[in-house]
C-alpha cells in the first residue's frame, strides 16, 4: 500500500520515503515507490545523451516541441503512449524496450529502498544493545551504566 499525503516541500531522493522525484512541491507526494514518469523520463534523456543528441533534433522528429521532451525527461509530465512511442521511435528503441528498463530501474531502486530500510533497522537495534536510547545521541555525555555517575565518564561493555 503506498502512502500518499500533500505536502509543501520535500528533500531529494528516488521517490523514496526521503522524497525525491514524485514529491514535488504543491503536490500529491508519492511516499513508497519512485514514479513511472520519473524513471521513463531518465531513461529517455540518459538515451538521448548516450547517442550524443540534442533536445530540438529528438524533438523534432517525434514531432513534439523541445519545451514538452524537456518536462517529460525531467519527469515533470506524464507523456502518452502516443508521444512515447514517437519519441522511442526517434531515438532508434521500441516502446518495450522502455518499458523493460523502466521495470529494472524499479527493481532496483525498490532493492536499494529495502536495503536502506534494513539498515536503519540493524542500526536501530544495534544502539539498543549497546544501551544507548532512541531519544539520547550515542555521543551524548551521561550516565550509561554502572559506574557511569558523573558527566563525561565512559564505560566499555563487551557484548
Amino acid at each position: 500500500m503506498a502512502l500518499i499525503s500533500t505536502g509543501t516541500a520535500s528533500p531529494p531522493g528516488l521517490g523514496t520515503d526521503e522524497g525525491g522525484p514524485g514529491a514535488r512541491a504543491g503536490t500529491l507526494e508519492h511516499t513508497r515507490e519512485p514514479l513511472l514518469r520519473d524513471l521513463v523520463g531518465a531513461i529517455l534523456r540518459r538515451t538521448r545523451r548516450e547517442q550524443r543528441r540534442t533536445l530540438a533534433d529528438v524533438a523534432a522528429v517525434a514531432r513534439v516541441s523541445t519545451a514538452y521532451l524537456s518536462e517529460v525527461e525531467r519527469g515533470r509530465k506524464e507523456a502518452s503512449s502516443e508521444v512515447l512511442a514517437a519519441v522511442c521511435e526517434a531515438l532508434g528503441m521500441r516502446l518495450v524496450d522502455l518499458v523493460e528498463r523502466a521495470w529494472a530501474d524499479l527493481a532496483i531502486a525498490l532493492a536499494e529502498q529495502e536495503e536502506g530500510r534494513r539498515a536503519r533497522v540493524l542500526s536501530s537495534a544495534a544502539r539498543r544493545a549497546a544501551g544507548f536510547s532512541s531519544s539520547r545521541h550515542p555521543l551524548q555525555a551521561g550516565p550509561v551504566g554502572p559506574g557511569a555517575s558523573r558527566r563525561g565518564d565512559a564505560v566499555l561493555q563487551a557484548a
